[in-house]
């Protein structure tokens, strides 16, 4: 669990340096961060993606994971989350900075952004079966970069996406330790490249005026995982 404290600890720091100092961004520095910074990610995501194997089984999770999604429609449930959190700590009224009544953006687009990907899957799963937290520590670091650009513009609302990263990760650590014997090397790299595939999305999102709902899109990351297990069955 080290890594995963670690990185939830350097994103409520780095947030809060990016809200509460990094307060008076021009506009013009504030979208010009914001274009790089979805271009990286964009990058990022894509690149990761690359490790796939399995064209067609990427293509079938991410439809059968986006008919899930939106069935559930997860993006209106973390939504709701965020709304609920901003009224519990008085966010939403007239008297708020404008930055801050963007709370559950914030904390969606974060929690979305630090939680899917390559690195915060293998991270975990590194930390639960090998103790060895490299992955996470890397992690940390681009993710406190993230969280100034992304608090200074968004506000404190990104600080609180460093509760769902410990749930994430940390669940993944505890959960590695008991199902060690049914994971497999192929089962890992797919769910990773979906993963990186959603963190691309969020960098588009950045780009585009018209945003991908990336969290209907979750449940696509385990499809891989239920594939082969079917698959191990005959």
């Amino acid at each position: 669990m080290l890594g995963t404290i670690v990185n939830a600890v350097t994103i409520i720091v780095f947030s809060l340096i990016g809200t509460f100092l990094v307060k008076r961004i021009p506009d013009r520095f504030e979208e010009i961060l914001k274009k790089a910074s979805g271009l990286a990610v964009l990058f990022i995501g894509i690149r990761g993606a690359f490790d796939n194997q399995n064209v067609l089984l990427l293509v079938l999770s991410l439809v059968i994971g986006a008919l899930i999604g939106e069935l559930i429609n997860i993006d209106k449930w973390m939504n709701k989350l965020g709304l609920w959190a901003e009224k519990k700590l008085k966010m939403d009224g007239p008297n708020v900075p404008e930055k801050n009544r963007n709370f559950s953006k914030g904390f969606v687009s974060a929690s979305i952004l630090f939680c899917t990907g390559s690195m915060a899957i293998i991270g975990a799963m590194q930390g639960g079966l090998l103790g060895n937290h490299e992955v996470l520590y890397a992690k940390s670091v681009l993710d406190g970069t993230i969280s100034i650009i992304f608090s200074a513009s968004m506000g404190i609302g990104v600080a609180f996406s460093a509760v769902c990263v410990f749930v994430y990760q940390g669940g993944i650590a505890l959960a590695s330790i008991l199902i060690r014997d049914f994971l497999t090397q192929d089962m890992i790299r797919e769910m990773s490249a979906v993963g990186s595939l959603l963190v691309a999305a969020i960098g588009f999102n950045f780009l585009s005026p018209k945003e991908i709902k990336v969290a209907n899109l979750i449940p696509a990351i385990f499809i891989p995982c239920l594939y082969y297990f079917i698959a191990g069955l005959f």
